[in-house]
């Protein structure tokens, strides 16, 4: 399968600066021998934000981060045991707002295909996805949602290997995708629901 990395270093991205917090992740790319996967990891449970959804390492920036490249590298440190030599920057997607107020930056980047060590306190699980997986159309689909805040919104839905990646997360693996392979989201969409119960 083709992909360009190029697209995304080569993109001048979006940022969001007017919300109340700032937010860093990690879009991790795994080589391996059948293809190029990313990593996700399953929130716990127990955590008062997006329990047991699944997204990227990372969180909100600290006082003692330098910058959010320095808080998506802590972040994956403390919630996967990445180590910060073991993460190959190669460039940002569009900053997104959450239901959380805040503005995540997500960076893309190569990382040793390994096996990490989820913090149980954070991460219930860590999944590695293949992208032929996600932009395989049987295992997407859309919804249509009325956000009280953002108005109309499409919610992209990814079901692959038994997991299901939706949410602000979702929005990154659909502009990820979208940069780097030919694959596009559908236009079409799949179902239309009038409330709002959990964005993410």
């Amino acid at each position: 399968m083709d992909m360009d990395l190029g697209r995304v270093a080569d993109y001048e991205p979006r940022s969001v600066t007017d919300e109340k917090r700032d937010a860093a992740v990690l879009v991790p790319i795994v080589e391996r021998a059948d293809g190029p996967h990313l990593l996700f990891t399953k929130r716990a449970d127990h955590l008062g934000e997006h329990p047991g959804q699944m997204s990227f390492p990372g969180g909100g920036r600290e006082p003692q981060d330098d910058d959010l490249w320095d808080t998506a590298l802590r972040e994956a440190n403390e919630e996967i045991g990445l180590r910060r030599e073991e993460a190959e920057y190669v460039g940002r997607l569009d900053d997104i707002r959450t239901i959380t107020n805040y503005a995540v930056t997500p960076f893309v980047a190569r990382i040793a295909d390994r096996t990490y060590e989820p913090d149980e306190r954070e991460v219930a699980e860590i999944a590695v996805l293949p992208i032929s997986g996600l932009i395989d159309s049987a295992n997407y689909e859309n919804e249509h949602r009325d956000h009280p805040h953002y108005g109309d919104i499409v919610i992209h839905f990814f079901h692959v290997d038994g997991y299901t990646v939706w949410g602000a997360t979702g929005r990154m693996v659909v502009q990820f995708l979208e940069l780097v392979t030919d694959w596009r989201a559908p236009e079409t969409i799949d179902r239309y629901v009038d409330t709002d119960p959990d964005l993410g």
